[in-house]
């Protein structure tokens, strides 16, 4: 029985320690204080010659393109249908901005390549600050003062991470 006994001591002194450790806590990410709207994300697309700047010529040359994918049939006209299938891939959403009835101008109810790309012109022209002819990375974000979530706006934390209005009582 002792020499059991010892047997078992020895044969726990050799196994190695077995160490389980659970996941970290995760925790909240940091609210975005810089946001790209999905236009200017498809506007930096553009970039063709990969210069990191979208000119004017690269960007129509990007819409017509991304126009033709969807008109399949060769129309020359995007229905609102077809206009939120282009925004979909294009844009990332089919309720992206700008939305099928900003960009139809004349309201005939379908969207045309002319009317898509003078939609863009004006785009460009508000995205290129510097008015250098390029839209760089730069002027494509839009800096937010205030942060925001999910759930829209947030109030800014105190300086010691912790809510204002639970601190005051």
């Amino acid at each position: 029985m002792i020499l059991l006994a010892a047997l078992m001591l020895l044969q726990q002194e050799a196994a190695p320690e077995i160490l389980v450790t659970a996941r970290p806590k995760p925790f909240d990410q940091t609210p975005a204080t810089m946001v790209v709207e999905p236009v200017a994300m498809m506007i930096a697309a553009c970039d063709a010659d990969g210069d990191g700047e979208t000119t004017r010529i690269e960007m129509e040359t990007g819409v017509r393109r991304s126009f033709e994918a969807i008109d399949t049939a060769k129309s020359g006209k995007l229905r609102y249908i077809a206009f939120a299938d282009w925004a979909e891939r294009w844009l990332g959403d089919r309720n992206a901005l700008p939305s099928p009835f900003d960009v139809d101008r004349d309201a005939d109810g379908a969207v045309t390549l002319q009317e898509l790309q003078d939609h863009f012109s004006r785009l460009f022209s508000r995205f290129d600050r510097d008015r250098d002819g390029a839209i760089n990375r730069a002027e494509i974000l839009t800096i937010r003062t205030t942060p925001a979530d999910a759930n829209g706006p947030q109030k800014p934390l105190a300086p010691n991470g912790k809510d204002r209005k639970r601190d005051k009582k």
